[in-house]
This record gives structure tokens, C-alpha cells and sequence, in this order.
């Protein structure tokens, strides 16, 4: 039992480290931020009383009163991590959902320091570019607009980057209206249409984001795929933590 307790302490402490690393390096908080921080707290506290805990867990479990209330928690833990495993699952199955060759990108936005990209748009570019230098006859779309503490649009922030690396700025368009990811495939629809696109893309997002982004662009109308960017190690648990509550809150929004 001295063994389960010291991995439990361990696993929290690592745990604990990885979603402070975002909030002190950079000032990133979120709900994934908050969600990972409580969790790992309860395991290091858990790891540390670990015999107490169990004793006073047994004693509610034993009781009469309180022994229902037990299995009704259980059940809710139960019921959480099925559907954080579901969630993964297709969080991976669409991020491997790869495109025909030359199929219209679309790239979708995320915040700009100033006029320099964030970490998270910057893994994007990286994405877009390698993909737009396989696929030479590939258009993109860069899509977002301007929000606060941004001096320029996040598409044309994009457009600097990846000009400067050298792909046509004929292959580019821009899409300078958005401020959410719905907004950035609406608008980008409307772009298709205009110019005579085909209307099957490839989105071009973290990974964790493409299954919530391929879902909004099927109730556009558009047929998606992914050509997902990779996100730095230390941000991505409070990044996947917080797209959780994103696909369970779009699902239920959507639920018919």
C-alpha cells in the first residue's frame, strides 16, 4: 500500500506542476487551468492521508445513511470519466481524419500578442505551411479577426508569417471578421461560395480542437478534414481539459 501511495502523491505532484507551468510562465488560466489544479490537489491530499482517507471513506461507505450517497458518487465518477474517454476518442479519431491532396485549407484563428503570434496560432502557421508546401495547388483561407490586446487581425497576422516563408499570396485569403470558431466557418462558407470553392476543406487547428471544428463545419454544410498542429507539451493538458467542456457544452447545445 506504500507504493500505491507514494505514485498517488507523485502523480499529483507532476500533475500539479504541468498545469501551474502555463499559469506561471505565461498568465494562461482557464476552466482546464482550474479543473487540472483542483484535481491534482485532491490527489496529493488523497496520497497524503492516504490511510485516514480510506479509513473515513470506509466508515461512509458501512453506513446506513450515508452508503447511498457513496454509490451515487461513484456513479457520477463513473459517468465523468466515460465521458472524458468518448470525448478523447474523438478528439483522435477526427484529428486522423487526414485529406485528399490539394483540398482548400482552412486555417482557424487564435489570439495575436500584438502583431507577434501566440504559441498556440504559431503551431497553426507551422501546420498550414507544411501543409500548403506539400499541397502546391492548395488555396487557404485564414480566418479571425481582431480581438483585445490585438493590433492586427489574426488572419493577417497569418498572412505576414506565412508570406514571409515564402507561400503565393495568391494562394491566401483572408477572413478578417470572426471572433469564435463558429463565426470562423460561417464566414469562411460564405467565402466558398463566392469565389465557386468546393465546399470540402480541411481545418487546420490544434488537435484537440479539430472534432469540435469538423462538427460545426458539417452543420454548414461543408465536408471537413483535419490537418491538426501539434501543441507544446506543457500547455496541452489545460488546453485538452478545457476543449472537454467545450465539446460536452457544444453537444448539449445541439442536442436534438
Amino acid at each position: 500500500m506504500r507504493g500505491v501511495q507514494m505514485v498517488i502523491i507523485a502523480v499529483g505532484g507532476i500533475l500539479l506542476f504541468w498545469f501551474f507551468a502555463p499559469l506561471l510562465c505565461k498568465g494562461i488560466f482557464n476552466i482546464g487551468t482550474a479543473t487540472g489544479i483542483l484535481i491534482s490537489l485532491f490527489l496529493l491530499c488523497y496520497g497524503i492521508f492516504f490511510g485516514r482517507m480510506n479509513r473515513r471513506a470506509l466508515i461512509l461507505w458501512n453506513g446506513r445513511k450515508t452508503h447511498w450517497i457513496c454509490v451515487f458518487l461513484l456513479v457520477l465518477v463513473l459517468m465523468m470519466i466515460m465521458t472524458v474517454l468518448a470525448e478523447t476518442f474523438l478528439m483522435i479519431h477526427s484529428a486522423l481524419h487526414t485529406p485528399p491532396q490539394n483540398t482548400t485549407a482552412v486555417v482557424l484563428g487564435c489570439s495575436v500578442k500584438g502583431t507577434k503570434p501566440s504559441r498556440i496560432l504559431e503551431e497553426r502557421i507551422d501546420a498550414a505551411y507544411d501543409y500548403l508546401s506539400v499541397n502546391k495547388d492548395a488555396v487557404c483561407i485564414l480566418s479571425g479577426g481582431r480581438g483585445p490586446g490585438e493590433d492586427i487581425t489574426e488572419a493577417q497576422c497569418m498572412y505576414e508569417v506565412l508570406t514571409k516563408r515564402g507561400i503565393s499570396e495568391n494562394r491566401l485569403i483572408l477572413e478578417e471578421r470572426s471572433t469564435t470558431t463558429e463565426e470562423n466557418l460561417k464566414y469562411t462558407g460564405e467565402i466558398l461560395k463566392d469565389r465557386g470553392l468546393d465546399m470540402t476543406v480541411t481545418l487546420v487547428t490544434s488537435e484537440f480542437h479539430e472534432y469540435r471544428a469538423n462538427q460545426m463545419a458539417a452543420r454548414l454544410g461543408m465536408k471537413s478534414y483535419s490537418t491538426p498542429a501539434h501543441t507544446f507539451f506543457v500547455y496541452f493538458p489545460t488546453y485538452y481539459v478545457r476543449e472537454l467542456y467545450g465539446i460536452l457544452y457544444y453537444e448539449l447545445r445541439h442536442w436534438d
